[in-house]
């Protein structure tokens, strides 16, 4: 059944060959501007908004409203035809949608094919659009271009074709020549200068034989995050943890702390070691090597002995608030250290399942072990970094609020970072910033760890 022919302001529409014609000039359009067209003129003079269109234009098709606002806008384009005189076709209609213009007539089936048979040829593309209308009733009479001239233009587009394919041709070629030779700029013979108090912990190798174990890795993490917290705070050191720093760049650091699993056999079996090494970056010795197994029940022998063995390394003692401080924020069960440390390392990640499976065991931390009152203080860290990304029901929050108004009085958390790090977010979560950075500021003068600083930010 052929489709009705409208007239919208002074262009004639054909929606079943998807053409606009003016004046001797035939557009074609895509069959979705043409159903918009289309769907104006049935709408005459009512304001369409985004909603409406998407309904009724693009049926059974999931869009945004920038498709709609793209199509309106070649719509518009198409109808204006390079026209300055063009009236305003589609008008904006601010909050609301949009309106057409201009008037419409509707054509009936055979009204249609009558004036599809007596419109004009369409204008060449090649005639200027700037000819009156006068001249559009003489364009049957007008001569015909010579037969050879098409012939002359497609020679002269085939050769320009032709010569900018040899041209890109000749010019990657050149730049794979040009790539395959050693261009690299002359290395500068001069050294950086080091700082021998600062200190780079890396993580060499994450695995033995392509199999890691989750819990190691976390207990090798939090092992470096407590010598980096550690030196920065109760030394004279500037230590950068960069386990998950993951940007290769030139270091200026004169010492370097590696933590690698390497896979080595020992009493006839293969076994996994835990190996530390620093090294003075200066001349390249080796101050510290230490290699441990990691079993169930050694990680607390194996931090100790570390920590004993840095201090004795780097020539500095550690004092009597650091071995206080580590009382109290270590357990006392090397079985949990582990479990601990996995936790804070969710808690670093910082995204919702993170956050949740850290809550999860410092939850059975907490369980296991109730003496542990520092995991009690790091859940309730990590449930308020919840509440900040994803509000708690008010029965949560209220047991939260009460759970941390019980932490901040516990005797054995006092002066404590972790006291200052829940204050400060949740001070953050009800909008009091100066009463945050004032919090946060306290915690750093207590520890100088990573996450305070990302607080501080």
């Amino acid at each position: 059944m052929q489709q009705p022919v409208v007239r919208v302001g002074e262009w004639l529409v054909t929606p079943s060959i998807n053409q606009i014609s003016r004046n001797g000039r035939q557009l074609t359009l895509e069959p979705r501007l043409i159903d918009l067209l289309v769907f104006f003129a049935q709408h005459s003079g009512e304001v369409l908004s985004r909603d409406e269109l998407i309904d009724n234009v693009w049926k059974r098709s999931i869009v945004t409203n920038h498709v709609v606002t793209q199509s309106i806008s070649e719509l518009r384009k198409s109808l204006k035809d390079n026209d300055e005189d063009s009236p305003v076709y589609i008008a904006t209609v601010p909050k609301r949608g949009y309106k057409l213009m201009v008037p419409v007539i509707w054509y009936s089936e055979e009204e249609g094919e009558e004036i599809m048979l007596s419109s004009p040829p369409p204008i060449p593309e090649a005639v200027p659009a700037t000819d009156s209308p006068s001249h559009s009733l003489n364009i049957q009479n007008t001569a015909t271009p010579p037969e050879q001239s098409p012939v002359k233009s497609k020679r002269f587009t085939t050769f320009w074709v032709w010569f900018f394919f040899l041209l890109s041709l000749g010019i990657c070629v050149a730049l794979v020549a040009f790539s395959s030779l050693d261009t690299r700029l002359p290395m500068s013979k001069s050294r950086i200068l080091l700082n021998p108090r600062d200190i780079d912990i890396n993580m060499v190798n994450k695995s033995c034989n392509s199999w890691s174990s989750p819990y190691q890795l976390s207990y090798a993490i939090g092992v470096g995050d407590l010598v980096a917290t550690s030196l920065n705070t109760f030394s004279t050191f500037m230590v950068h943890d960069k386990i998950n720093y993951n940007i290769d760049e030139p270091s200026s650091s004169g010492k370097t702390l590696s933590i690698a699993f390497v896979n080595q056999r020992q009493y006839r079996a293969q076994q996994c070691f835990m190996s530390i090494k620093l090294v003075d970056n200066a001349d390249g010795s080796t101050m510290l090597d230490k290699r441990y197994v990691i079993t169930n029940g050694n990680q607390l022998a194996i931090q100790n002995d570390l920590l004993e063995s840095l201090s004795k390394a780097l020539n500095q003692p550690w004092p009597q608030r650091m071995q206080e401080t580590l009382q109290k924020i270590l357990p006392h069960r090397g079985a949990l250290l582990t479990n601990f440390y996995q936790a804070h390392d969710y808690l670093l990640h910082g995204d919702d399942k993170s956050l949740n499976r850290a809550s999860e065991l410092l939850g059975e931390i907490v369980q296991s072990s109730p003496e542990f009152t520092y995991a009690r203080a790091e859940k309730a860290l990590v449930d308020i970094v919840r509440h900040s990304q994803h509000p708690l029901d008010e029965k949560q929050l209220a047991a939260l609020n009460t759970e941390i108004d019980n932490i901040v009085t516990l005797p054995e958390l006092n002066n404590l970072s972790i006291i200052y790090q829940i204050k400060a977010v949740s001070a953050l979560v009800k909008g009091k910033t100066d009463e945050s950075y004032q919090a946060i500021n306290t915690g750093i003068d207590l520890e100088m760890s990573w996450l305070n600083y990302v607080l501080l930010g």
